[in-house]
């Protein structure tokens, strides 16, 4: 580029702090101008505006309102965006991709903690660890009772950044688990390169011992797990879903978990949170997280550091590694 860009942070203050911590603002300010502190509240305000006038390079994160015309007209300079965090569904809009703006997205950083919650529950679901836990009081059960991981069939629903990560981490394990995939984006092929077979989501659903839910949400994926499809899985198994709630039909899921015929590991639910006091939070068979599955805690920290090396990029005038097109947003989460 031909001059210094100069960066703005759009985002809740003490996001803000979690994603770049001082170490990670100076490397910043290696590259680009860098506002002293983050944009909060409406990025049209008088203080807003008058920040945004001059900048090239907007970094936003979770919490940041929507680019709307509105926005983006007081922003005459703004060449790219790029968003600490994962989906950018909520962010940008019509008039983004009008201005022919450049959109980057951590979602790459962001899916590695995704990926390890997702195994690990596999893991604890292939060894059905929910009601086994639930019986412990009753005393330890007999060795010939337990069930172990290998062999087992894993359905995985969505050949997402995530579901090809955990996809690749189950294919490398010991435990020989027979993968199945559906995806109406992806070739027998291409799913066989995956190391797993490409069926439809009824066969999935029947043949599974564990369905794991790594699909986008789209008005065509709302209750893709529906009544029906639950009714299809094998009496015992398990269903995870670490990508949105609304892809489960949660009064149904609710009936087959209350019934003991289905076990379920959940880290988003719809409604989000659940209600107090609703049977998905006490039932022994299924454990609910709080949205945790992503970047938590010290791992924000990844967030940061993609961000930071998506403006150095930028400063660099090289391709953004993250980059996304408007017709991405409709097979992403």
């Amino acid at each position: 580029m031909a001059d210094r860009p100069t960066t703005v942070l759009a985002m809740g203050l003490d996001v803000a702090r979690a994603v770049f911590p001082s170490g990670l603002r100076e490397r910043l300010r290696r590259c680009v101008d860098l506002a002293d502190e983050p944009l909060t509240g409406s990025l049209t305000g008088t203080e807003a505006g008058a920040v945004l006038a001059d900048i090239q390079l907007l970094i936003t994160g979770w919490g940041c309102p929507p680019l709307a015309a509105d926005v983006l007209a007081l922003a005459p300079r703004l060449q790219a965006i790029v968003h600490s965090a994962g989906s950018v569904k909520s962010l940008v809009t019509e008039a983004v991709w009008e201005r022919g703006l450049l959109v980057s997205s951590a979602a790459d950083a962001n899916a590695g903690p995704v990926v390890d919650y997702t195994v690990a529950v596999i893991t604890l679901a292939s060894k059905r660890a929910l009601p086994t836990a639930a019986r412990y009081g009753e005393g330890w059960p007999a060795f010939s009772e337990r069930e172990g991981a290998d062999g087992r069939t894993v359905g995985i629903i969505g050949a997402s950044r995530i579901g090809r990560g955990v996809l690749a981490r189950l294919s490398a394990s010991d435990s020989d688990y027979q993968l199945l995939l559906t995806d109406p984006y992806v070739t027998g092929r291409e799913a066989a390169s995956l190391g797993a077979e490409l069926v439809p989501l009824d066969e999935l659903c029947r043949r599974s011992s564990v369905v794991s839910i790594h699909a986008p949400q789209l008005p065509e994926t709302h209750h893709l797990m529906d009544a029906a499809m639950l009714a299809l899985v094998p009496d015992g198994a398990t269903v995870v879903n670490t990508a949105r709630g609304s892809l489960l039909d949660t009064d149904a899921l609710t009936r087959e978990c209350a019934s003991g015929r289905l076990d379920a590991f959940l880290d988003v639910t719809d409604p989000e949170p659940l209600p107090a006091g609703h049977p998905l939070l006490t039932l022994p068979n299924v454990l609910t997280t709080p949205h945790l599955a992503g970047a938590q805690g010290s791992e924000v920290r990844r967030l940061g550091v993609y961000a930071v090396e998506e403006a150095e990029r930028f400063a660099r005038g090289q391709p953004l590694r993250g980059g996304l097109e408007r017709a991405d947003l409709t097979r992403l989460a």
